[in-house]
Protein backbone atom coordinates (compact mmCIF):
# COMPACT_ATOMS: atom_id res chain seq x y z
CA UNK A 1 0.00 0.00 0.00
CA UNK A 2 1.49 3.40 -1.10
CA UNK A 3 0.87 6.12 1.59
CA UNK A 4 0.68 10.16 1.15
CA UNK A 5 1.06 12.26 4.35
CA UNK A 6 2.97 15.75 4.56
CA UNK A 7 6.49 14.36 3.59
CA UNK A 8 4.65 12.69 0.09
CA UNK A 9 3.56 16.61 -0.82
CA UNK A 10 6.94 17.67 -0.30
CA UNK A 11 8.91 15.17 -1.82
CA UNK A 12 12.20 15.94 -3.91
CA UNK A 13 11.73 12.76 -5.63
CA UNK A 14 9.49 9.70 -6.27
CA UNK A 15 11.60 7.24 -4.52
CA UNK A 16 10.06 5.11 -2.25
CA UNK A 17 11.01 2.14 0.10
CA UNK A 18 8.82 -1.53 0.98
CA UNK A 19 8.49 -3.01 4.54
CA UNK A 20 7.55 -6.46 4.43
CA UNK A 21 6.23 -8.21 6.80
CA UNK A 22 8.92 -10.28 8.95
CA UNK A 23 6.29 -13.36 9.33
CA UNK A 24 5.21 -14.33 5.86
CA UNK A 25 7.15 -11.70 3.82
CA UNK A 26 4.16 -10.58 2.26
CA UNK A 27 4.48 -6.24 1.18
CA UNK A 28 3.03 -4.84 4.77
CA UNK A 29 3.92 -0.81 3.51
CA UNK A 30 5.56 1.02 0.47
CA UNK A 31 6.46 4.55 1.70
CA UNK A 32 8.35 8.11 0.93
CA UNK A 33 11.94 7.83 0.76
CA UNK A 34 13.12 11.07 2.38
CA UNK A 35 15.91 13.39 0.51
CA UNK A 36 18.41 15.36 2.75
CA UNK A 37 15.99 18.19 0.78
CA UNK A 38 13.03 16.94 2.02
CA UNK A 39 13.93 16.84 6.01
CA UNK A 40 15.47 20.10 5.67
CA UNK A 41 11.77 20.88 4.14
CA UNK A 42 9.82 19.40 7.16
CA UNK A 43 12.41 21.46 9.47
CA UNK A 44 12.09 24.39 8.04
CA UNK A 45 8.26 23.89 7.78
CA UNK A 46 7.89 23.26 11.46
CA UNK A 47 9.80 26.49 12.42
CA UNK A 48 7.62 28.34 10.15
CA UNK A 49 4.41 26.81 11.83
CA UNK A 50 6.02 27.70 15.47
CA UNK A 51 5.23 31.26 16.27
CA UNK A 52 1.89 31.02 15.80
CA UNK A 53 1.33 27.22 17.26
CA UNK A 54 3.17 28.27 20.51
CA UNK A 55 1.37 31.98 21.14
CA UNK A 56 -2.16 29.48 21.22
CA UNK A 57 -3.30 29.52 24.74
CA UNK A 58 -3.32 26.30 26.48
CA UNK A 59 -6.64 25.35 26.78
CA UNK A 60 -6.78 25.60 22.48
CA UNK A 61 -3.30 23.20 22.63
CA UNK A 62 -5.48 21.26 24.60
CA UNK A 63 -8.42 20.77 23.05
CA UNK A 64 -6.80 19.82 20.24
CA UNK A 65 -4.39 17.49 21.72
CA UNK A 66 -7.92 15.91 22.78
CA UNK A 67 -8.95 15.91 19.55
CA UNK A 68 -6.08 14.01 18.45
CA UNK A 69 -6.18 11.22 21.12
CA UNK A 70 -9.59 10.52 19.41
CA UNK A 71 -8.41 10.39 16.23
CA UNK A 72 -5.60 8.25 16.92
CA UNK A 73 -8.34 6.02 18.77
CA UNK A 74 -10.53 5.97 15.56
CA UNK A 75 -7.78 4.53 13.79
CA UNK A 76 -7.56 1.33 15.82
CA UNK A 77 -8.26 -1.00 12.92
CA UNK A 78 -5.97 0.44 10.44
CA UNK A 79 -3.31 0.77 13.84
CA UNK A 80 -3.38 -2.95 14.40
CA UNK A 81 -3.28 -3.52 10.85
CA UNK A 82 0.03 -1.63 10.38
CA UNK A 83 1.61 -2.78 13.48
CA UNK A 84 1.08 -6.29 12.49
CA UNK A 85 1.95 -6.28 9.23
CA UNK A 86 5.12 -4.21 9.58
CA UNK A 87 6.77 -5.67 13.15
CA UNK A 88 4.64 -8.74 13.45
CA UNK A 89 3.21 -7.47 16.56
CA UNK A 90 0.41 -9.66 18.11
CA UNK A 91 -3.14 -7.72 18.14
CA UNK A 92 -3.42 -7.90 21.98
CA UNK A 93 0.24 -5.95 21.64
CA UNK A 94 -0.76 -3.26 18.98
CA UNK A 95 -4.21 -2.58 20.65
CA UNK A 96 -2.53 -1.72 24.17
CA UNK A 97 -0.19 0.85 22.37
CA UNK A 98 -3.30 2.41 20.53
CA UNK A 99 -4.69 2.54 24.58
CA UNK A 100 -1.43 4.11 25.92
CA UNK A 101 -0.75 5.81 23.24
CA UNK A 102 -3.97 7.87 23.56
CA UNK A 103 -3.78 8.18 27.38
CA UNK A 104 -0.30 9.84 26.52
CA UNK A 105 -1.62 12.54 24.61
CA UNK A 106 -4.76 13.08 26.68
CA UNK A 107 -2.08 13.77 29.83
CA UNK A 108 -0.04 15.85 27.37
CA UNK A 109 -3.39 17.93 27.26
CA UNK A 110 -3.87 18.47 30.59
CA UNK A 111 -0.61 19.18 30.92
CA UNK A 112 -0.76 22.37 28.83
CA UNK A 113 -2.51 25.10 31.95
CA UNK A 114 0.61 23.08 33.97
CA UNK A 115 3.75 24.78 32.73
CA UNK A 116 4.21 26.89 35.33
CA UNK A 117 6.63 29.19 36.80
CA UNK A 118 7.40 31.27 40.21
CA UNK A 119 8.27 34.72 41.64
CA UNK A 120 11.63 34.38 43.01
CA UNK A 121 12.46 36.94 46.17
CA UNK A 122 15.31 39.66 45.14
CA UNK A 123 17.29 41.62 46.93
CA UNK A 124 17.25 44.27 44.66
CA UNK A 125 14.59 46.85 45.85
CA UNK A 126 11.59 46.79 43.83
CA UNK A 127 12.46 44.18 41.83
CA UNK A 128 10.02 41.76 40.70
CA UNK A 129 12.00 38.56 39.17
CA UNK A 130 9.81 36.09 37.69
CA UNK A 131 11.21 32.10 36.59
CA UNK A 132 8.85 31.73 33.18
CA UNK A 133 9.17 28.37 30.70
CA UNK A 134 8.72 28.83 27.48
CA UNK A 135 8.40 26.77 24.43
CA UNK A 136 12.30 25.96 22.21
CA UNK A 137 11.11 25.84 19.00
CA UNK A 138 11.15 22.59 16.92
CA UNK A 139 11.31 19.63 18.56
CA UNK A 140 13.26 16.67 16.47
CA UNK A 141 11.36 13.15 17.96
CA UNK A 142 13.23 9.80 16.88
CA UNK A 143 11.14 6.76 17.62
CA UNK A 144 11.59 2.94 17.28
CA UNK A 145 9.66 0.10 15.99
CA UNK A 146 8.78 -1.82 18.89
CA UNK A 147 6.27 -0.24 20.61
CA UNK A 148 5.41 2.20 18.10
CA UNK A 149 2.41 3.99 18.74
CA UNK A 150 3.44 4.15 22.47
CA UNK A 151 6.87 5.72 21.20
CA UNK A 152 5.71 7.69 18.25
CA UNK A 153 2.97 9.48 19.98
CA UNK A 154 5.78 10.22 23.31
CA UNK A 155 8.17 11.93 21.21
CA UNK A 156 5.55 14.24 19.82
CA UNK A 157 2.72 14.70 22.17
CA UNK A 158 4.61 16.76 25.52
CA UNK A 159 6.74 18.57 23.39
CA UNK A 160 3.20 19.65 21.17
CA UNK A 161 1.50 20.71 24.80
CA UNK A 162 4.54 22.74 25.79
CA UNK A 163 3.77 24.94 22.73
CA UNK A 164 6.72 23.77 20.27
CA UNK A 165 6.41 22.56 16.64
CA UNK A 166 7.68 18.80 15.77
CA UNK A 167 9.48 16.86 13.44
CA UNK A 168 8.87 12.76 13.56
CA UNK A 169 11.77 11.06 12.26
CA UNK A 170 10.45 7.41 11.89
CA UNK A 171 11.26 4.03 12.09
CA UNK A 172 12.51 1.91 8.87
CA UNK A 173 10.52 -0.71 9.75
CA UNK A 174 7.06 0.39 10.91
CA UNK A 175 6.87 3.60 8.49
CA UNK A 176 3.10 3.25 7.58
CA UNK A 177 2.34 3.04 11.47
CA UNK A 178 4.66 6.18 12.23
CA UNK A 179 2.69 7.44 9.33
CA UNK A 180 -0.77 6.97 11.10
CA UNK A 181 -0.06 8.94 14.15
CA UNK A 182 1.01 11.97 12.09
CA UNK A 183 -2.26 11.63 10.33
CA UNK A 184 -4.30 11.87 13.01
CA UNK A 185 -2.58 14.64 14.89
CA UNK A 186 -3.21 16.73 11.21
CA UNK A 187 -6.61 15.45 11.29
CA UNK A 188 -7.00 16.98 14.51
CA UNK A 189 -5.84 20.33 13.71
CA UNK A 190 -1.86 20.40 14.08
CA UNK A 191 -1.09 20.25 10.30
CA UNK A 192 0.37 23.12 8.25
CA UNK A 193 3.77 22.34 9.79
CA UNK A 194 3.21 22.08 13.54
CA UNK A 195 3.36 18.17 12.99
CA UNK A 196 6.10 16.94 10.05
CA UNK A 197 6.91 13.34 9.20
CA UNK A 198 10.09 11.80 7.57
CA UNK A 199 10.05 8.52 6.88
CA UNK A 200 13.40 7.60 4.77
CA UNK A 201 15.01 3.85 3.35
CA UNK A 202 17.25 2.40 5.60
CA UNK A 203 20.64 3.09 3.71
CA UNK A 204 19.73 6.69 4.31
CA UNK A 205 19.53 6.74 8.18
CA UNK A 206 22.54 7.90 8.42
CA UNK A 207 22.39 10.97 6.69
CA UNK A 208 18.78 12.05 6.85
CA UNK A 209 19.43 11.73 11.13
CA UNK A 210 22.38 13.55 10.54
CA UNK A 211 20.37 16.64 8.37
CA UNK A 212 17.61 16.79 10.68
CA UNK A 213 20.00 16.90 13.51
CA UNK A 214 22.15 19.49 11.67
CA UNK A 215 19.13 22.27 10.83
CA UNK A 216 19.39 25.39 12.76
CA UNK A 217 15.91 25.28 13.17
CA UNK A 218 15.46 22.18 15.49
CA UNK A 219 16.91 23.39 18.72
CA UNK A 220 16.09 19.91 20.65
CA UNK A 221 16.17 16.31 20.18
CA UNK A 222 14.67 13.10 21.62
CA UNK A 223 15.41 9.71 20.63
CA UNK A 224 14.36 6.16 22.29
CA UNK A 225 15.86 3.19 20.43
CA UNK A 226 19.48 1.22 21.14
CA UNK A 227 22.32 3.10 23.36
CA UNK A 228 25.06 2.44 20.09
CA UNK A 229 22.64 4.90 17.86
CA UNK A 230 21.85 7.19 21.05
CA UNK A 231 25.56 7.70 21.39
CA UNK A 232 26.02 8.70 17.87
CA UNK A 233 23.02 11.54 18.32
CA UNK A 234 24.30 12.73 21.30
CA UNK A 235 27.16 13.24 19.70
CA UNK A 236 26.93 15.24 16.91
CA UNK A 237 24.06 17.65 18.70
CA UNK A 238 27.07 17.95 20.94
CA UNK A 239 28.39 19.75 17.79
CA UNK A 240 25.52 22.30 17.95
CA UNK A 241 25.28 22.26 21.93
CA UNK A 242 21.79 21.02 21.11
CA UNK A 243 20.23 19.69 24.16
CA UNK A 244 19.29 15.78 23.53
CA UNK A 245 16.91 13.58 26.10
CA UNK A 246 17.82 9.84 25.01
CA UNK A 247 16.15 6.59 26.43
CA UNK A 248 18.42 3.55 25.39
CA UNK A 249 19.12 0.19 26.14
CA UNK A 250 18.21 -1.69 28.85
CA UNK A 251 19.46 -5.15 31.08
CA UNK A 252 16.61 -4.87 33.73
CA UNK A 253 17.27 -6.85 36.59
CA UNK A 254 14.47 -8.50 38.98
CA UNK A 255 15.65 -9.61 42.06
CA UNK A 256 14.17 -12.40 44.08
CA UNK A 257 14.90 -12.11 47.62
CA UNK A 258 14.18 -15.23 50.32
CA UNK A 259 11.36 -14.04 51.70
CA UNK A 260 9.53 -12.87 48.34
CA UNK A 261 6.14 -14.49 47.06
CA UNK A 262 7.72 -16.58 44.57
CA UNK A 263 4.65 -17.28 42.86
CA UNK A 264 3.96 -13.18 42.07
CA UNK A 265 7.76 -12.78 41.49
CA UNK A 266 7.06 -16.04 38.71
CA UNK A 267 4.40 -14.08 37.29
CA UNK A 268 6.19 -10.72 37.19
CA UNK A 269 9.16 -12.17 35.50
CA UNK A 270 7.88 -13.81 32.69
CA UNK A 271 5.09 -11.32 31.99
CA UNK A 272 8.22 -8.84 32.09
CA UNK A 273 10.56 -10.75 30.51
CA UNK A 274 8.31 -12.47 27.25
CA UNK A 275 5.70 -9.56 26.58
CA UNK A 276 6.01 -8.77 23.37
CA UNK A 277 9.09 -11.36 23.17
CA UNK A 278 11.28 -9.61 25.03
CA UNK A 279 10.96 -6.45 22.82
CA UNK A 280 10.54 -3.98 25.15
CA UNK A 281 12.93 -1.36 26.59
CA UNK A 282 11.88 -2.51 30.09
CA UNK A 283 12.14 -5.88 29.59
CA UNK A 284 13.13 -8.43 32.36
CA UNK A 285 16.96 -9.40 31.31
CA UNK A 286 18.08 -10.73 34.54
CA UNK A 287 16.27 -12.84 36.89
CA UNK A 288 18.60 -12.18 40.24
CA UNK A 289 17.69 -14.98 43.04
CA UNK A 290 18.76 -15.23 46.37
CA UNK A 291 20.12 -19.09 46.49
CA UNK A 292 18.83 -20.41 49.09
CA UNK A 293 14.83 -19.90 47.11
CA UNK A 294 16.53 -20.18 43.68
CA UNK A 295 15.77 -23.80 43.04
CA UNK A 296 12.27 -23.95 44.17
CA UNK A 297 11.88 -20.18 42.12
CA UNK A 298 13.73 -22.41 38.70
CA UNK A 299 11.39 -24.84 38.94
CA UNK A 300 8.19 -22.66 39.36
CA UNK A 301 9.54 -20.28 36.45
CA UNK A 302 9.90 -23.16 34.28
CA UNK A 303 6.62 -24.99 34.66
CA UNK A 304 5.23 -21.33 34.03
CA UNK A 305 7.33 -20.14 30.95
CA UNK A 306 7.45 -23.53 29.35
CA UNK A 307 3.47 -23.46 28.82
CA UNK A 308 4.08 -19.89 27.33
CA UNK A 309 3.45 -21.36 23.23
CA UNK A 310 4.56 -19.58 19.93
CA UNK A 311 2.68 -19.23 17.16
CA UNK A 312 1.68 -16.63 14.39
CA UNK A 313 0.99 -13.65 15.66
CA UNK A 314 -2.10 -13.33 13.43
CA UNK A 315 -3.71 -15.96 14.72
CA UNK A 316 -3.62 -14.95 18.51
CA UNK A 317 -3.60 -17.93 20.09
CA UNK A 318 -0.38 -17.97 22.01
CA UNK A 319 1.49 -15.24 24.46
CA UNK A 320 4.27 -15.29 22.16
CA UNK A 321 4.47 -14.34 18.53
CA UNK A 322 7.23 -13.27 16.42
CA UNK A 323 10.70 -11.00 16.69
CA UNK A 324 11.06 -8.46 14.28
CA UNK A 325 14.01 -9.89 11.94
CA UNK A 326 15.85 -12.93 11.78
CA UNK A 327 18.86 -10.96 12.57
CA UNK A 328 17.26 -10.88 16.30
CA UNK A 329 16.38 -14.57 16.23
CA UNK A 330 20.41 -15.34 15.64
CA UNK A 331 21.61 -12.72 18.23
CA UNK A 332 19.65 -14.27 21.10
CA UNK A 333 20.84 -18.08 19.92
CA UNK A 334 24.15 -16.89 20.29
CA UNK A 335 24.25 -15.36 23.73
CA UNK A 336 22.15 -18.75 24.28
CA UNK A 337 24.82 -20.68 23.03
CA UNK A 338 27.83 -18.92 24.66
CA UNK A 339 26.03 -19.22 28.41
CA UNK A 340 25.96 -23.12 27.35
CA UNK A 341 28.90 -23.78 26.57
CA UNK A 342 30.46 -21.38 29.74
CA UNK A 343 28.22 -23.64 32.08
CA UNK A 344 24.72 -22.38 31.95
CA UNK A 345 21.39 -24.92 31.82
CA UNK A 346 19.00 -24.20 29.52
CA UNK A 347 15.84 -24.40 31.54
CA UNK A 348 13.18 -23.78 28.50
CA UNK A 349 14.34 -23.40 24.58
CA UNK A 350 13.55 -24.65 21.69
CA UNK A 351 14.53 -24.27 17.62
CA UNK A 352 11.31 -22.17 16.34
CA UNK A 353 10.16 -21.69 13.22
CA UNK A 354 11.97 -18.26 11.17
CA UNK A 355 10.79 -15.59 13.31
CA UNK A 356 8.49 -16.87 15.83
CA UNK A 357 10.90 -17.74 18.27
CA UNK A 358 10.38 -19.86 21.45
CA UNK A 359 10.67 -18.50 24.81
CA UNK A 360 14.22 -19.48 26.74
CA UNK A 361 15.16 -19.25 30.25
CA UNK A 362 18.83 -20.16 31.30
CA UNK A 363 19.71 -20.83 34.81
CA UNK A 364 22.83 -20.48 36.63
CA UNK A 365 24.32 -17.47 34.46
CA UNK A 366 27.39 -15.27 35.81
CA UNK A 367 28.74 -12.41 35.24
CA UNK A 368 31.17 -13.84 33.19
CA UNK A 369 28.69 -14.89 30.19
CA UNK A 370 27.29 -12.09 27.45
CA UNK A 371 23.86 -13.28 28.63
CA UNK A 372 24.34 -11.24 31.81
CA UNK A 373 25.88 -8.03 30.12
CA UNK A 374 24.62 -7.71 26.26
CA UNK A 375 21.06 -6.68 25.92
CA UNK A 376 19.31 -9.81 24.00
CA UNK A 377 16.11 -7.74 22.99
CA UNK A 378 14.25 -11.10 22.70
CA UNK A 379 12.88 -13.50 24.29
CA UNK A 380 15.36 -14.88 26.47
CA UNK A 381 16.00 -14.43 30.31
CA UNK A 382 18.72 -15.42 32.35
CA UNK A 383 18.46 -16.64 36.13
CA UNK A 384 21.77 -15.84 38.37
CA UNK A 385 21.87 -17.40 41.66
CA UNK A 386 23.23 -14.27 44.72
CA UNK A 387 24.96 -14.97 48.24
CA UNK A 388 22.38 -12.74 49.96
CA UNK A 389 20.63 -9.51 49.73
CA UNK A 390 24.02 -7.38 49.00
CA UNK A 391 24.98 -9.79 46.62
CA UNK A 392 21.89 -9.26 44.67
CA UNK A 393 22.10 -5.62 44.60
CA UNK A 394 25.92 -6.22 43.69
CA UNK A 395 24.68 -8.46 40.63
CA UNK A 396 21.95 -5.77 40.01
CA UNK A 397 24.39 -2.88 39.60
CA UNK A 398 26.65 -4.97 37.62
CA UNK A 399 25.58 -3.38 34.33
CA UNK A 400 26.42 -0.61 31.97
CA UNK A 401 22.34 -0.01 31.79
CA UNK A 402 20.06 1.77 34.14
CA UNK A 403 16.20 1.79 32.91
CA UNK A 404 14.17 -0.36 34.95
CA UNK A 405 14.40 -3.13 37.50
CA UNK A 406 12.49 -4.60 40.23
CA UNK A 407 13.07 -6.45 43.13
CA UNK A 408 10.35 -9.13 45.39
CA UNK A 409 10.61 -9.38 49.15
CA UNK A 410 7.09 -9.29 51.41
CA UNK A 411 9.14 -6.92 53.50
CA UNK A 412 8.25 -3.50 52.04
CA UNK A 413 10.74 -1.48 53.90
CA UNK A 414 13.47 -4.00 53.07
CA UNK A 415 11.76 -3.79 49.61
CA UNK A 416 12.39 0.43 49.44
CA UNK A 417 15.73 -0.06 50.70
CA UNK A 418 16.89 -2.32 47.91
CA UNK A 419 15.09 -0.15 45.51
CA UNK A 420 16.94 2.88 46.61
CA UNK A 421 20.41 0.62 46.41
CA UNK A 422 19.63 -0.25 42.65
CA UNK A 423 21.13 2.24 40.11
CA UNK A 424 18.25 2.74 37.57
CA UNK A 425 15.88 5.49 36.86
CA UNK A 426 12.93 2.92 37.43
CA UNK A 427 12.40 0.56 39.79
CA UNK A 428 9.33 -1.49 41.28
CA UNK A 429 8.83 -3.19 44.56
CA UNK A 430 6.88 -6.25 44.16
CA UNK A 431 5.86 -5.47 40.64
CA UNK A 432 7.31 -5.82 37.25
CA UNK A 433 9.90 -4.66 35.18
CA UNK A 434 7.45 -3.88 32.60
CA UNK A 435 5.29 -0.80 33.35
CA UNK A 436 4.53 2.37 31.80
CA UNK A 437 1.67 5.28 32.54
CA UNK A 438 1.75 8.39 30.83
CA UNK A 439 1.83 10.84 34.09
CA UNK A 440 5.13 9.53 35.31
CA UNK A 441 8.71 10.51 35.23
CA UNK A 442 10.19 7.65 32.58
CA UNK A 443 13.70 7.22 31.66
CA UNK A 444 16.73 5.31 32.45
CA UNK A 445 20.47 6.34 34.05
CA UNK A 446 23.81 5.09 33.05
CA UNK A 447 24.33 4.07 29.06
CA UNK A 448 20.22 3.67 29.19
CA UNK A 449 21.07 7.65 28.89
CA UNK A 450 19.25 10.65 30.46
CA UNK A 451 16.14 13.09 30.96
CA UNK A 452 12.97 11.90 31.61
CA UNK A 453 9.52 11.89 29.58
CA UNK A 454 6.56 11.71 31.31
CA UNK A 455 4.15 13.95 33.12
CA UNK A 456 5.59 17.15 34.68
CA UNK A 457 8.96 15.81 34.57
CA UNK A 458 8.43 16.01 30.52
CA UNK A 459 7.73 19.68 30.33
CA UNK A 460 11.61 20.53 31.65
CA UNK A 461 12.41 18.42 28.75
CA UNK A 462 10.69 20.17 26.09
CA UNK A 463 10.53 24.50 27.70
CA UNK A 464 13.31 26.91 28.05
CA UNK A 465 13.49 28.21 31.78
CA UNK A 466 13.81 31.84 31.88
CA UNK A 467 14.50 34.72 34.43
CA UNK A 468 12.74 37.74 33.79
CA UNK A 469 12.44 41.13 35.82
CA UNK A 470 10.89 44.32 36.64
CA UNK A 471 11.82 46.92 37.53
CA UNK A 472 9.27 48.88 39.66
CA UNK A 473 11.53 51.63 41.59
CA UNK A 474 14.37 54.03 40.16
CA UNK A 475 17.37 52.45 39.40
CA UNK A 476 20.58 53.32 41.75
CA UNK A 477 23.87 52.48 40.24
CA UNK A 478 27.73 52.94 41.76
CA UNK A 479 28.43 54.34 38.23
Amino acid sequence: MTEHHALAERADSAATFDRHDPVTGVLASTTPAATVADADAACAAAAKAFPAWAALGPNARRAILNKAADALEARAPKFIEAMMGEIGATQGWAAFNLMLAAGIVREAAAMTTQIGGEVIPSDKPGCIAMAIREPVGVILGIAPWNAPIILGVRAIAMPLACGNTVVLKASEQCPRTHALIVEAFEEAGMGEGIVNLVTNAPQDAAEIVGALIDHPAVRRINFTGSTAVGKIIAKRAAEHLKPVLLELGGKAPLIVLDDADLDEAVKAAAFGAFMNSGQICMSTERIIVDERVADAFAAKFKEKVGGMAVGDPREGKTPLGAVVDQKTVDHVRALVDDALAAGAQALVSGSGDGVLMPAHVIDHVTPAMKLFRDESFGPVVGISRAKDEADAIALANDTEYGLSAAVFTRDTARGLRVAKAIKSGICHINGPTVHDEAQMPFGGTKASGYGRFGGKAGIDSFTELRWITIETQPGHYPI
